[in-house]
């Protein structure tokens, strides 16, 4: 049978998304993208020539993240001209399904050496404007408005959270615990492996660090934050008067949503980068690559739009068919932490030991970079096998429009 094995995987540290105090925030985002691909060219010896495609994944491609920037970085960083480069959006679930795609390009036999990643400035948001963009278009189609009522996700994550009996004091002890996690995992460098540092063009370092996480988080403080959605429910989006709460009302009548989220508990505004080099076995034992991992099967789902956030378990049990395996067989598990909700339901739902699930930490502790998390996550959960010498690792992330890629990775 054909495998696609990961040789290596790199990230830069996440840098707080906004102009003015994140150190990477005033970059274009392909010097960053840049800099995760030459780390990854330079770790591994590798002849970029033989690169044939990099995909990577960008969620605003508009303004400086417009264009195609995984073929700019690429170039950036110094690679052949013959190495090409593609750049897709699936919103949030953009970094996974790069590397389950360049997978299955190897898988497929097409390709024999590929990188896969992803970029987001989210601090480039207050200039790359959105006009009517994809989330909030009315085209008049009778069917669309059946089925797609989008929200804002915030308002969505409360909703789910009502909808499913999840108190706010549950998820507070969710973000404490993820901050907790996430400071343990950097005071004892098990991020190191992957991380590389960033420097702007003139060599001047930028950042090589963690900028977001909040040490000494509790639960308690937590509980002292006013909610951060119901105001943003009840914004008016057009002259007909609709808003966020109205869109939910539409499949949930008679839903009374408690708004149970906040800057806390809900994932950080973060820039950052992430690659990862996937390529054949025989190109890899032809070119001397020791391989780290191989994925062992990847999965797409769809689920309700308007509730936007709960594909990740469908996902999870879909993935897991394909590759015939169980729950019992995972020993680790990556769920992005978009909004405190999501981990937690996902626990929930499927009935998960909670010291399996994000172990060093999630996107409210270290931050969201949109494009890049997906790629990030697995890179993440490959370097926390080798560390507890486990052997199998599921990611998976809720993705706007009501979606979830999946993947399944095997440490070797």
């Amino acid at each position: 049978m054909p495998e696609a094995w990961i040789i290596d995987a790199v990230r830069t540290p996440r840098g707080i998304g906004k102009v003015g105090k994140g150190a990477l925030a005033d970059q274009h985002p392909q010097i960053i993208g840049a800099a995760v691909l030459r780390a990854l060219a330079e770790r591994n010896d590798l002849t970029t020539a033989d690169v044939d495609d990099i995909i990577w994944g960008t969620s605003r491609q508009v303004g400086t993240q417009g264009g195609d920037l995984g073929r700019m970085a690429a170039l950036d960083a110094g690679y052949d001209m013959h190495s090409s480069g593609v750049t897709l959006d699936r919103y949030c679930g953009s970094g996974i399904t790069a590397v389950n795609l360049a997978a299955a390009s190897i898988l497929a036999g097409f390709e024999d050496c590929m990188i896969a990643g992803g970029t987001e400035l989210m601090s480039s948001y207050a200039t790359n404007k959105v006009e009517g963009g994809g989330f909030f278009i009315d085209s008049g189609n009778e069917h669309l408005r059946a089925v797609w009522p989008q929200p804002n996700q915030g308002v969505a994550a409360d909703a789910i959270a009502t909808l499913e009996g999840i108190p706010r004091r549950a998820l507070d002890e969710l973000a404490e615990s993820s901050q907790s996690r996430a400071a343990t995992a950097i005071a004892e460098g098990r991020f190191d492996k992957s991380l590389i540092p960033v420097y702007d063009p003139e060599g001047n370092l930028l950042l090589d660090r963690e900028e977001y996480p909040r040490p000494g988080t509790t639960a308690d403080k937590l509980a002292e934050l006013q909610p951060s959605f119901g105001g943003i429910a009840d914004i008016e989006l057009n002259a007909d008067g609709l808003t966020f709460r109205k869109m939910i009302a539409q499949k949930y009548p008679d839903l009374e949503i408690e708004h149970v989220h906040h800057a806390g508990n809900s994932s950080g505004v973060v820039d950052g980068a992430a690659a990862l080099l996937i390529t054949s076995p025989e190109y890899a034992r032809s070119h001397g690559l020791t391989p780290r991992a191989r994925i062992v099967a990847a999965a797409n789902m769809g689920d309700d739009p308007t509730l936007m956030l709960n594909a990740p378990v469908p996902a999870a049990r879909k993935v897991l068919a394909k590759a015939g395996m169980s729950l019992d067989q995972i020993d680790l598990f990556e769920v992005n932490e978009a909004f405190a909700v999501v981990p937690e339901k996902f626990i929930r739902d499927l009935d998960l030991d909670r010291d399996k699930v994000n172990v060093n930490g999630g996107a409210m502790a270290l931050g969201h970079p949109i494009g890049a998390t997906g790629s990030m996550l697995i890179g993440t959960v490959l370097d926390e096998l080798e560390r507890q010498n486990k052997q199998f690792g599921l990611v998976t992330m809720c993705a706007a429009g009501g979606m979830a890629p999946a993947v399944i990775i095997e440490r070797i």
